[in-house]
């Protein structure tokens, strides 16, 4: 994704960002927060950013979300995915400021480093009682054990000691490292251009890095107690798609199999969606995002199911394609198997250094492109390679879109979906098969294994079902 250093306005346009932004910042009212079920002990969070301040000689300020992204009455505010990688801190307002460590900063000469406060600082909003009325208590500066619930050695007023801490290191250092304003497919770091200005206005002459590269880095490498998360999203999404296919019946709605999902991961515990929910049957099957859910499920039906939990902020993802009448016809069976086969095949390849790559020959697409293109025909008597239309899989964690470069080999600690798939609009005829895997030292761990993919597997578990709900109830 391009990256680009916003070119700021004249200075009175400068300040009116800065203070609308600092309205925003200061005064917003809270939003009720997304219920985390559990999160990490404070020293991992402190060593993540222990790791980050080691690679930079320059501080590093992140705003999180400010709680006013979304002004619908049903938002709950969930913290932007860096400032929660390092900091395990899941409330609006909140500001984060690291210095390099003390042997980075040693090796720097162009910086005469005369700071003696803290090597890192979390902001927080004073306490407010009128909003805390609403939406319950927050964290505040003053709090008692204000250190021990966040571990942070030091907890200042973001209201108060926010702006004079920059404006005192901006007469320090010539660089700071930020998030900078980007475009992307899904949106971007709160308030972007606005807090690139707030800097600029602060600062003028220093200039800003954008840190996000290295923070990505790290994220892509999890660390045991995210692996334990990802499972407790993965072993919900199980449970959800194992119902799924107990219930799935010609003549329900798309709606009604998502809504019986997303029930089982709610009473397991899962804190919301990891995204939202895809089931489309019939020739929504070949809609990679289809998200109306608005079709009765007709007898004959093929129907793709990627449905996934979100568990102490991390996110599964996992896909299966059923028969909506519980056994597949022929031609459904043919190119389920071959998109099986497909992903059996990238998923045994899988080890570090392995890659996503469309090329190269340690790829694992090209191993599931291949079979797929050599296996199979079309009705008009071609491959089925171009009907494969999307990557492999990719990285998951606190997004379910993780950073990760699809070139990068791959490492132990990542977490990756494998996700072949064929799309035939006009036979409406869609197959994705998708599972989560850990990337092991020797080879590859199956995450979410207790999944049934065999297709006569499938089969048995549904019709298991139909038999049993056909049986009259016991008196």
């Amino acid at each position: 994704m391009p990256n680009s250093i916003q070119q700021l306005g004249p200075s009175h346009s400068r300040s009116s960002i800065l203070l609308l932004l600092l309205a925003l910042f200061a005064f917003s009212p809270a939003s009720p927060a997304q219920q985390r079920r559990e999160r990490e002990p404070n020293s991992v969070y402190a060593q993540r950013r222990a790791a980050l301040a080691a690679q930079v000689d320059s501080p590093i300020l992140l705003l999180g979300f400010t709680g006013r992204e979304e002004s619908s009455q049903s938002y709950l505010f969930a913290q932007e995915d860096n400032f929660y990688y390092l900091t395990g801190h899941n409330e609006e307002g909140a500001a984060l400021l690291i210095l390099p460590s003390v042997e980075k900063q040693s090796l720097v000469t162009n910086v005469t480093d005369t700071w003696t406060g803290p090597r890192e600082i979390l902001f927080l909003p004073a306490r407010n009682l009128k909003k805390e009325a609403w939406n319950g208590p927050r964290l505040a500066p003053d709090d008692p054990a204000i250190r021990e619930k966040t571990g942070f050695a030091s907890v200042l007023s973001a209201d108060t000691q926010l702006r004079p801490t920059v404006e005192q290191l901006a007469h320090l250092y010539h660089d700071f490292f930020t998030i900078l304003p980007y475009e992307q497919e899904n949106g971007g770091y709160p308030h972007e251009k606005e807090f690139a200005a707030w800097l600029g206005e602060l600062a003028p002459k220093v200039a800003l890095q954008d840190i996000r590269a290295k923070i990505s880095r790290l994220r892509e490498i999890k660390s045991p107690g995210e692996i334990a998360f990802l499972q407790r999203a993965i072993d919900l999404s199980v449970d959800a798609h194992l119902e799924a296919m107990r219930r799935m019946r010609p003549g329900l709605f798309e709606y009604q199999i998502a809504a019986a999902m997303t029930a089982v991961h709610l009473a397991g515990g899962a804190e919301s969606e990891g995204y939202a929910p895809i089931v489309g049957a019939g020739f929504n099957s070949t809609v990679l995002h289809y998200d109306k859910l608005d079709r009765r499920i007709a007898p004959g039906d093929i129907v793709v199911l990627d449905v996934a939990a979100q568990f102490s902020g991390y996110s599964a993802d996992i896909t299966r394609t059923l028969p909506a009448s519980g056994k597949f016809s022929p031609r459904q069976r043919e190119i389920y198997e071959i998109v099986l086969a497909a992903q059996n095949a990238a998923i045994s390849s899988l080890k570090p250094g392995m890659t996503f790559c469309r090329e190269g020959k340690n790829s694992a697409y090209k191993i599931a492109f291949n079979y797929i293109n050599s296996h199979g025909k079309d009705l008009h008597g071609k491959s089925l390679g171009p009907y494969f239309i999307h990557g492999l899989g990719h990285n998951i964690g606190l997004d379910v879109h993780d950073p990760g470069d699809y070139c990068r080999p791959l490492e132990p600690g990542m977490v990756v979906t494998v996700e072949p798939g064929i799309y035939i609009p006009e036979e409406n005829l869609g197959v994705r098969i998708e599972d989560d895997v850990l990337i092991t030292p020797t080879g590859y761990q199956l995450l979410s294994e207790r999944l049934p993919r065999d297709p006569a597997a499938i089969e048995r578990l549904m019709a298991e079902s139909l038999t049993a709900a056909a049986q009259p109830p016991k008196p």
